[in-house]
């Protein structure tokens, strides 16, 4: 496996050697993941890629900090009674939110971030009462994503400076799509994905991530693809990523057939790394749509990552063929609590990319019944499930365009995008590098600015703001495909954006692509609007159900 995974790469690495620094060392501008200054290159662009953090006195200090409560999490995680005390007191502290009602949104949205947060308690204790996380994936998971983001919301000082800038507050994360190439070849890919060059040169890559933790303050970013495992510059790939930026957590999308006992071991080694490994709910689908073979190879991989103490999840792509069935029991049982499996992702599949279709995506009963069936696994089983859609009632709406709490979408071209599922462009980030510009520079561009403008007269606040009681239904976020009017008015007034690719640039020419999921958005209003109606904007909301201690 990692011979193929070796072959495989030599063909993706090579051909962006040229842009490599000074003896071949990549380069980044700005400071290191931990804000120290890197010696710089001879060409004065940044930091050598061989240079590691200097970590402070104070930076050391905090890391032995949690080593010690790492330890202390694992040690009390094997003792039952001191582990559901714990638990029960972080219980009550999130279910008091509910006593506090927030003016920026509707009190019965109070509930849904209530259940996800009680979510997330339950897939740490279910990790510490299993045992089955290392201690640098524990470590991680207290230090990178309790501590640094859920709790310190990330570099709050560059968040500050942001918004003394822009008077705005910057995305809490980035998705990156580091390179085209995958090994498989699935259908209706959002991406286009399979045998391409097409990749961000590393010493873009690094940048990009590096801008954002320094400039913006983010700590959590999303590496998608293509297949993010394939992705090779100049020697490196994502895992190197995740070793360079030690106290920020990276999500990976990854189809889990080249995750060797090499790969998982390194990612245990980390602990900063999550993969979410893709399927399509059981075998039958999983192979029809990803390959024959592929599920039971996903099985092997989460073998091998539960063997070295990895976080991992499970990523879906819910369509009109797998709708009911994506989420049933069966596939809830064998992946949360066979598999032991810590939180899922779920997508929609959207008509972009490779051969797109309104015939693959769920009809309007069939996306809301998905969402009350999201929401009760949420409530009654609390597991931590993020639906990109479903979830937009806890997420205050739609995610675009770097607003508070949202994000961009980096692809392996340099094109950034709104949103992964919005194909189409205003900036790239290699031309605004090479222009002496930055990440902020991509943020001011007016088109993501009228989306951001798009969502606050959808009723979006940032945390310090009160929404006036007329926000849309969250139910129905998506500027693309549930407002598709509103979507190509913004278009139509930013000529100078771009479609991604070929696909994007025929959709946006395909009167019948407009007209059906004009039909799609008026459908799925009458359906949902009454609900936001009366269970969000009337309502008090629907309280998780007690939790049951392990």
């Amino acid at each position: 496996m990692a011979a193929r995974l070796r072959h495989f790469n030599q063909e993706q690495s090579g051909d962006l050697c040229a842009s490599r620094g000074p003896e071949g060392r990549s380069t980044i501008n700005g400071c290191t993941a931990n804000g120290t200054l890197f010696p710089r290159s001879e060409a004065g662009t940044g930091p050598t890629a061989s240079a590691r953090p200097h970590r402070s006195q104070d930076g050391r200090l905090a890391q032995w900090t949690f080593d010690a409560i790492t330890w202390a999490a694992r040690t009390s995680g094997r003792a039952g009674p001191l582990r559901r005390a714990l638990a029960n007191h972080v219980e009550r502290k999130i279910r008091s939110r509910a006593d506090h009602p927030n003016p920026r949104h509707p009190a019965a949205v109070e509930q849904d971030k209530i259940a996800l947060g009680l979510g997330f308690l339950s897939l740490a204790e279910r990790s510490l009462a299993s045992g089955s996380l290392g201690a640098p994936a524990l470590r991680a998971l207290l230090r990178n994503l309790y501590s640094g983001v859920l709790v310190r919301r990330g570099g709050a000082s560059a968040k500050e400076r942001f918004r003394q800038r822009h008077g705005q507050t910057p995305g809490d994360f980035l998705v990156i799509s580091p390179g085209k190439a995958c090994n498989l070849r699935c259908e209706g890919c959002y991406a286009n994905s399979g045998a391409h060059k097409e990749k961000l040169a590393w010493p873009v890559f690094e940048r990009v991530v590096g801008e954002a933790y320094r400039e913006w303050g983010t700590r959590v970013f999303i590496i998608s693809g293509g297949e993010p495992l394939a992705y090779r510059d100049q020697g490196k790939g994502v895992l190197d990523l995740a070793e360079r930026f030690p106290d920020c957590f990276f999500v990976m999308y990854t189809n889990g057939t080249l995750v060797d006992d090499e790969v998982a071991k390194r990612m245990g080694e980390l602990g900063n790394l999550s993969p979410a490994l893709s399927v399509e709910g059981m075998r039958e689908a999983t192979d029809a749509r990803r390959g024959e073979g592929v599920f039971d190879k996903v099985l092997v991989a989460m073998d091998r990552l539960r063997h070295e103490g990895v976080l991992y999840g499970i990523s879906l792509t819910a369509t009109r063929k797998n709708a009911e069935t994506i989420l049933s029991d069966t596939v809830v049982d064998t992946f949360f609590e066979k598999k032991e499996a810590r939180y899922a992702f779920v997508f929609h599949y959207m008509p972009i990319g490779r051969a797109y279709t309104l015939d693959l995506m769920m009809t309007p009963e069939q996306r809301f019944t998905l969402f009350e069936r999201v929401w009760s696994l949420i409530r009654e089983r609390h597991l931590f499930i993020a639906d990109f859609w479903n979830s937009a009632t806890a997420s205050n709406g739609c995610l675009a365009a770097g607003r508070a709490g949202g994000y961009f979408h980096v692809n392996w071209n340099g094109d950034v995008a709104p949103c992964v599922f919005l194909p189409y462009t205003s900036k790239n980030v290699n031309e605004v590098f090479e222009g002496g510009g930055t990440l902020d520079d991509i943020w001011a561009h007016p088109f993501y600015a009228d989306i951001r403008r798009w969502q606050r007269e959808y009723g979006y606040r940032e945390a310090h703001e009160t929404c006036s009681g007329d926000c849309g239904n969250w139910i129905a976020p998506c500027l693309i495909r549930d407002h598709h009017s509103e979507f190509m008015n913004l278009m139509a007034e930013h000529p100078d954006v771009r479609p991604l690719d070929d696909d994007a640039g025929t959709a946006q020419d395909d009167p019948a692509y407009h007209a059906g999921l004009e039909e799609f958005d008026r459908d799925y209003e009458a359906l949902t609007g009454p609900e936001w109606e009366e269970r969000y904007r009337k309502g008090t909301g629907k309280p998780p159900a007690p939790m049951k201690r392990r």
